[in-house]
């Protein structure tokens, strides 16, 4: 196993955790509602949060100040879905404006990006990542229960009309589900000037019957290997995904394989939920509940030093591809904030 770093061995202003990797990136959950109940992220019947338990936005904002004064220079807005929290704008507004952030991005379903691309662009978001599981219409509306693919087409186009480059489609696969869609998912990204990334399916939540419809990601780069020419890249957007770029396009196609090619190594991360917990690891159950620090009435030192505090917990991997039969994490990925 790695040794650890003391932090006290890096410059000011940097997170670093017992391992020595860097975290750079805050990913910022706003709301644990969604307008979808996409099957893989959230229970038909969902039970949300009360409203006094979740993070005001004026909390949330906070929240992002300190993790960027501590050297965060990505934070990726997610939920739920982000755009149904109200008066939203109020703190995209503010956070494109932050000093030392130079990457504010969003993951959406895309369901309200109609109405909302232009002010997001204008607003300071730098990129926006759309999941798209199915170009199909009824399937869409069974992998997400409620959603209208329609809505979310019309959104991707206004996204593209409001001057977002480099969107990109997030694919979960399931085998049985979706599987055989994948080579149409990445011709419709070529066709509109997309990026597209295929992700392992995660054992989160209630993962009964998942290990039948996980897909690797080396078979569908196999699969998609078949009708395109993939051309190995060394481009990186931050996050864990590997992309290939496909050979007369500039479309890239990412893979996040948290099963097969495990990213942990390299993990630059941390997320935040909607009700104020920080979770150093996706995979693991620690977190460290920022709340108290944040309504405790004083100055924000205390949540600096939470902040910095959270660094201790966070392990060195995940250890999905050993939890698909016995799950160590039961909450859904709505909970957590993707």
């Amino acid at each position: 196993m790695e040794s650890t770093i003391s932090a006290a061995q890096h410059p000011p202003g940097t997170l670093i955790d017992r391992y020595g990797r860097h975290v750079t990136y805050l990913r910022l959950s706003i709301t644990d509602r969604c307008d979808f109940r996409c099957t893989y992220c959230m229970a038909e019947e969902m039970t949300f949060l009360p409203r006094s338990e979740v993070m005001s936005l004026e909390e949330a904002l906070k929240v992002a100040e300190t993790f960027v004064g501590l050297g965060v220079s990505k934070l990726r807005l997610t939920g739920g879905e982000p755009l149904v929290r109200k008066n939203v704008m109020w703190l995209i507004e503010r956070l494109g404006a932050l000093p030392g952030l130079d990457n504010l991005v969003m993951t959406t379903n895309g369901s309200q990006l109609e109405s909302h691309a232009a002010a997001l662009k204008s607003a300071g978001v730098k990129r926006l990542n759309i999941s798209l599981d199915s170009l199909n219409h009824e399937r869409f509306r069974k992998i997400t229960r409620i959603g209208d693919l329609d809505k979310v087409l019309r959104g991707i186009a206004a996204a593209t009309a409001s001057g977002f480059r480099r969107t990109k489609l997030n694919t979960v696969m399931m085998r049985g589900i979706n599987d055989d869609e994948f080579v149409d998912l990445v011709r419709f990204a070529v066709d509109n000037g997309l990026d597209i990334s295929f992700i392992e399916e995660m054992p989160l939540g209630d993962i009964q019957g998942r290990s039948q419809t996980h897909v690797s990601s080396e078979e569908t780069r196999s699969r998609l290997g078949e009708h395109f020419s993939l051309v190995p890249s060394s481009e990186n957007s931050g996050g864990p995904a590997r992309y290939w770029r496909v050979a007369g396009s500039d479309t890239r196609v990412g893979f996040i394989s948290p099963h097969s090619h495990n990213f942990c190594d390299s993990c630059n991360r941390v997320r935040v939920t909607a009700k104020g917990e920080l979770y150093p690891c996706l995979g693991q159950n620690d977190a460290l509940n920022l709340l108290p620090a944040l309504r405790n009435g004083q100055d924000d030192r205390a949540l600096r030093q939470a902040i910095i505090d959270s660094m201790g917990i966070k392990p060195f991997g995940h250890e999905f591809a050993e939890q698909m039969q016995n799950p160590k994490v039961v909450r859904f990925m709505s909970m957590t904030g993707g």
